[in-house]
Formats: structure tokens, C-alpha cells, sequence
């Protein structure tokens, strides 16, 4: 699928972290005087990813997230992609994720030295030694090797709230919303070649 990209769209709702907490140019006219210049990342947009990178960098920690991908068909239409991913870890080195969509169902389970790899939907699994031993090392090891597809491996880094950020140019809070009687901040990130990045952070 990822050879057919046309255009990513990401959307994450994370809720239930530890189960106690719920993520145009204007020209300028001489005779005005000069404006300081906007951030490209604003600073409530910051402050709502530091309050997101605290929580998630907790010891043991699960999350659920719904996501929505777009993909181009053979045909080049675009087609949406749905998952729910659960997700439970203990830092520094387990963790369980299971995801389930419109393609099928996986399971990815570390325990420290071996990453195990499960597709329901094809009956199949892999199983892979990760010398490192991390959750990180395990990722790039499942990405690397086995081309796994892991959107918010970000979340589960050490600094989730820098590693979201990488290749990110620009972020912005759009507002708060309601999500199951709680407020959200929702915010929107753009990462070039034209990668679209909404977030609902609690």
C-alpha cells in the first residue's frame, strides 16, 4: 500500500492513558510596522503535546487509538482505511499492541528480547530477536525487517511529545471538542511532502 500513497491522513483519539486520565501569507504594508512573526508550532499546540509527552512517558501505561488512513486504489481513488489499536507496554521493555480494522486484525507482542508478529487474517506469524532490547529498538527491528506499519510509534518513545514532532513544520490548537463527555484539545500538524497530522489530546 505504501507505493500507492497519494496523501496520509492521520487521525488519533487516544483516551484511557493509566486508565485515570483521558492528545495564508499576508503581504505587508510599509508603512505598518513590522509584526513579530507567528511560531511554527504555536505555543498552545506545545503545551498540549508536553502535557500528552508527561503522560505517556509513565512506567506502564495503555492506550487506545482509532485511526484513519487514506490510500490511493489501482484506480486511484481514494480509499479510508480504519483501525483501533490497543496498546499496553511497561517500560522499558514489554509491550503488547492489537489492532484491528477494515484489513484484517495483528497482534504484536514484545517481551524484552523477542518480537512476535501476528496476522489473524492470514494465519501467519513472524518472530524476530531484538538485541537492544527496548521498545524503540524493537519498533525500528519490526519496521526495518519486517516492514510492520506502526503509525504512533511516536507515543511510545522516551520523548513522544519531540519524537511526534519530527519532520513536522508547522501545528496549530484548532479548538476544544467533547469526546464521550470529556474535553479535547484538537490539533493539526503538517509534516511535508504533504502529510496531514489531527490529534484529540485530552
Amino acid at each position: 500500500m505504501g507505493d500507492r500513497v497519494v496523501k496520509l491522513r492521520q487521525i488519533a483519539i487516544l483516551g484511557g492513558l493509566l486508565a485515570s486520565t483521558s492528545f495564508v501569507s499576508v503581504p505587508l504594508i510599509a508603512a505598518e510596522p513590522a509584526k513579530q512573526a507567528q511560531p511554527a508550532i504555536s505555543a498552545d499546540a506545545s503545551a498540549a503535546l508536553q502535557r500528552m509527552g508527561q503522560t505517556l512517558r509513565a512506567e506502564q501505561m495503555s492506550f487506545q487509538a482509532w485511526t484513519i488512513r487514506v490510500y490511493a486504489d489501482p484506480n486511484g481513488e481514494p480509499l479510508h482505511i480504519f483501525h483501533t489499536l490497543k496498546v499496553t507496554m511497561h517500560r522499558p521493555n514489554r509491550l503488547l499492541a492489537e489492532v484491528s480494522g477494515d484489513d484484517g486484525s495483528n497482534k504484536l507482542v514484545f517481551d524484552g528480547k523477542t518480537a512476535i508478529i501476528y496476522s489473524a487474517a492470514q494465519n501467519k506469524y513472524a518472530s524476530i530477536a531484538v538485541p537492544e532490547g527496548t521498545i524503540a529498538g524493537m519498533l525500528k527491528e519490526a519496521v526495518g525487517r519486517l516492514g510492520v506499519d506502526f503509525p504512533l510509534a511516536d507515543f511510545l518513545s522516551d520523548e513522544p511529545g519531540k519524537a511526534f514532532l519530527t519532520g513536522v513544520t508547522s501545528g496549530r490548537l484548532v479548538n476544544t471538542v467533547t469526546i464521550d463527555g470529556a474535553p479535547y484539545d484538537h490539533l493539526f500538524f503538517f509534516q511535508p511532502p504533504g502529510i496531514e497530522l489531527e490529534l484529540w489530546v485530552a
